[in-house]
């Protein structure tokens, strides 16, 4: 069997606030082929965005072990964390997170200004990446003059500008409307096509069957077996 390109072995995370503990997973053993597209779902309070920020290391596992592409990245420092995601991982996200005064192409180029690149090199990403979402003809527009779905689509944009290993996407269509949420989910199963590894939290079932594979998530476990043996 080929390594996984991430792989969860025996996860919890457990969050410690004025003495009281909330344990918002337990015992997760997922594991996630390169070119896989797994959809997570669960209800609200599940432990899908925790699960989600682990896989982004956005957070360490409170126990267990996290191997990206074979490396164990459980107990990174917040530099080193900092640092791979940069490089590895991209994200979209419920709210877009765009910057309101820079334009498409300068949001879609802003994290790739934290790596050693050239700015031919830089430039050459965002408009291949704006190719790729259908918004190359929007890059000099600013974020309030686009729709939510285009808002959306550059937010895309700028997670594949990275050229990440892994794609996660967090209620990418939370808000949206039904088209234009149809219209995210075409273009992340066609970047799926292209070869493209997504991983992508919903509480909509509508929407989790466009993944290949669905884990579901109940009270920060998983509810039915995905993945790795502890």
């Amino acid at each position: 069997m080929n390594e996984p390109l991430i792989a969860l072995i025996d996860v919890d995370k457990v969050y410690t606030t004025e003495d009281v503990e909330t344990r918002a997973l337990s015992s997760i053993a997922l594991r996630v082929d390169a070119g896989e597209y797994v959809s997570i779902e669960g209800p609200s309070g599940c432990g899908k965005s925790s699960l989600l920020a682990i896989i982004g290391l956005l957070e360490r596992p409170t126990r267990g072990t996290y191997l990206l592409a074979g490396r164990d990245v459980s107990r990174l420092s917040v530099e080193e964390r900092s640092a791979l995601r940069n490089e590895r991982i991209g994200f979209v996200f419920q709210n877009f997170n765009l910057i309101g005064d820079l334009t498409v192409a300068e949001n879609v180029e802003l994290p790739l200004t934290f790596r050693r690149m050239s700015t031919g090199e830089r430039r050459r990403r965002v408009a291949g990446a704006l190719e790729r979402v259908a918004m190359s003809h929007r890059a000099r527009h600013f974020p309030a003059q686009l729709s939510g779905g285009q808002q959306q689509r550059v937010a895309v944009a700028r997670a594949l500008a990275g050229e990440p290993a892994v794609l996660l996407a967090d209620e990418p269509t939370g808000n949206l409307d039904t088209v234009h949420g149809e219209a995210v989910m075409a273009l992340l199963a066609e970047l799926h096509a292209g070869g493209s590894t997504i991983c992508m939290v919903t509480h909509d079932a509508r929407f989790a069957r466009h993944a290949a594979r669905t884990v579901h998530l109940l009270d920060g476990m998983l509810a039915l077996p995905a993945g790795v043996e502890g």
